[in-house]
């Protein structure tokens, strides 16, 4: 999964700050603000792939599955299911009072055009329909056809409404992670007559919006701040006890602060520069974020296809002292390419101690396969151009302590190629044009495939276009063990195939810090999935 980074400071007006509260006095406990350094980027479900976004979208739509106050998955709009005994197929029970805001009953037809509809579109996220996710009958091939695909061809998908209220899923292979992933909004559903009423207008503005969840969008400016009010249609209002939830949208951790500090926020997310002043405080709160940054080399470039040079890139990186003089934030050190704390073993051991570690800082070691690499190139020094995002908080100062590291060995120069996050993967990544990019992803749901499947053959993910048939064939084979020990012990074997060839290189797990109002209670936070669910938000 993919978050925006920071994109510009936000000056709050003077309507918007009236009644706040973040560390001074609470006057208005209706409303709950929450400054954030992200954008919302879309509200349309079936093409959005950014962090805030999900933010926004969860807070107004539900799916089949969703969270209780502990982050548990829980039923939503699905008021109960039953699981085949081969366990592909899923029949689901629709609540007769899951309404739109309009007004519509919620029906099976909802997430049967939903469904059908990002595959459709193309959509960012209609790979997790395939065998990289929920494996959904028929679905790999429609993905393939994407825009092409005829409505005849769609219908072949593994979806069908049975009748309004009971929603029929077949899946191609049995997902141990399925009800999880039901939780995630590129399965939510969409009004298809609302939806088509729109046109190309759809999502892009709060009135061609609706709402089958906790609250309604009211007002949006991108950049800006998004304003939501509790949607009185909700099949469970009664346990939203707020009236409000404001945005503030792409505000720069040093004016969330200061507006926390004033009592204008409740809720803000800050960089790692300010935790040593916040530290300690019982308004202070730090949390694994779940992401992954990495390295991603080009291998279709000569100078990163060679493996002794990508080796020395690792080897080169001291992560250790990244996390602690650099980042300050939580963040640990990157021992491969599935994260801790992601994922546990049938037998309760997590992934990343059964997997062991890839990576340690030797510099010494380094030169050493730089030295060969530069010998097989037939090179006296490269020149690797690192491209980042400078509204990806804290792209920069990673990029530019790599640099540093990398800078440390004699025979390679490091360019630096700053840009945006929509033009690093938009424009340079996707097309192939870059040599070697700092990069993150988060997981969709909490299983190593979240992460694994990235490095597979034709993943719309795997911009370095790593390629590996000994890993293919594990991850294929993975999608259809049935066996939890085996399908473990195959991941941990596809791992250590990609790590050991350097596909990708980890850099750090992140760390996330942020202010919290002591008025405000059940917020709840999750690294895996939609980051934040405000229904349970309470303020004293």
């Amino acid at each position: 999964m993919k978050k925006l980074g920071r994109v510009a400071a936000v000056a709050l007006s003077a309507t918007m700050l009236a009644g706040c509260g973040g560390a001074g006095k609470k006057t208005d406990t209706s409303t709950f603000r929450f400054a954030s350094e992200l954008d919302i980027m879309g509200m349309d479900s079936s093409v959005v792939d950014d962090g805030m976004s999900f933010n926004a979208i969860h807070a107004i739509t539900e799916g089949l599955e969703g969270l209780d106050k502990n982050g548990k998955t829980v039923n939503a709009v699905a008021q109960s299911y039953k699981v085949s005994d081969d366990r592909k197929t899923y029949t689901f029970k629709l609540r007769k009072d899951a309404k739109w805001s309009n007004g519509d009953d919620v029906t099976a037809n909802d997430f049967v055009y939903a469904w059908q509809r990002i595959i459709k579109n193309a959509g960012n996220y209609a790979y997790m329909y395939g065998s990289d996710g929920a494996n959904i009958l028929n679905a790999d091939d429609l993905i393939k056809k994407g825009t092409t695909a005829t409505q005849a061809e769609l219908d072949t998908l593994g979806v069908k409404a049975q009748d309004d209220k009971t929603l029929v899923v077949t899946l191609a292979a049995p997902v141990p992670f399925f009800l999880d992933l039901m939780t995630f909004p590129c399965y939510y559903p969409i009004n298809q007559k609302f939806a088509e009423k729109a046109g190309k207008d759809y999502a892009t503005k709060p009135e061609y919006l609706l709402s089958n969840g906790p609250f309604v969008m009211k007002k949006w400016t991108k950049g800006k701040s998004a304003d939501f009010v509790k949607n009185d249609k909700y099949y469970d209002a009664k346990d939203v006890k707020l009236k409000n939830l404001h945005f503030d949208l792409a505000m720069k951790p040093q004016s969330a602060s200061a507006n926390f500090d004033s009592g204008r926020v409740d809720y803000a997310t800050i960089s790692s520069d300010l935790v040593d002043k916040y530290k300690g405080k019982d308004t202070y709160k730090s949390f694994n974020e779940g992401f992954l940054f990495y390295l991603e080399p080009n291998t279709k470039d000569p100078v990163m296809a060679n493996k002794n040079i990508r080796k020395a890139i690792s080897l080169a990186v001291n992560r250790k002292q990244l996390c602690s003089d650099v980042l300050k934030d939580g963040s640990k050190e990157a021992k491969g390419f599935v994260p801790a704390q992601l994922s546990q073993s049938p037998d309760g051991k997590d992934f990343r101690s059964i997997a062991g570690s890839f990576t340690k800082y030797d510099e010494k070691a380094a030169q050493e396969a730089l030295n060969a690499g530069l010998a097989e190139l037939g090179k006296s020094e490269v020149t690797v151009q690192l491209l980042y995002g400078t509204d990806e908080s804290p792209m920069d100062s990673v990029a530019e302590y790599v640099q540093g590291n990398l800078s440390k060995l004699k025979g390679l120069k490091v360019e630096m190629s700053a840009t945006t996050k929509q033009d690093r993967i938009n424009n340079r990544m996707k097309n192939g044009n870059f040599q070697l990019a700092v990069t993150r992803w988060g997981p969709d749901y909490a299983d190593p495939t979240t992460y694994l499947n990235l490095l597979s053959t034709g993943n719309s993910n795997n911009y370095g276009e790593w390629s590996n048939a000994q890993y293919d064939a594990l991850m294929k084979q993975i999608q259809t063990e049935a066996d939890a020990s085996k399908r473990y012990d195959l991941m941990v074997q596809a791992e250590k195939i990609g790590m050991d060839d350097l596909a990708d290189i980890p850099l750090f797990e992140k760390g996330g810090s942020a202010l919290q109002a002591t008025s405000v209670s059940g917020l709840v936070h999750k690294a895996v999935g939609v980051p934040y669910t405000f229904k349970f938000v309470t303020l004293k």
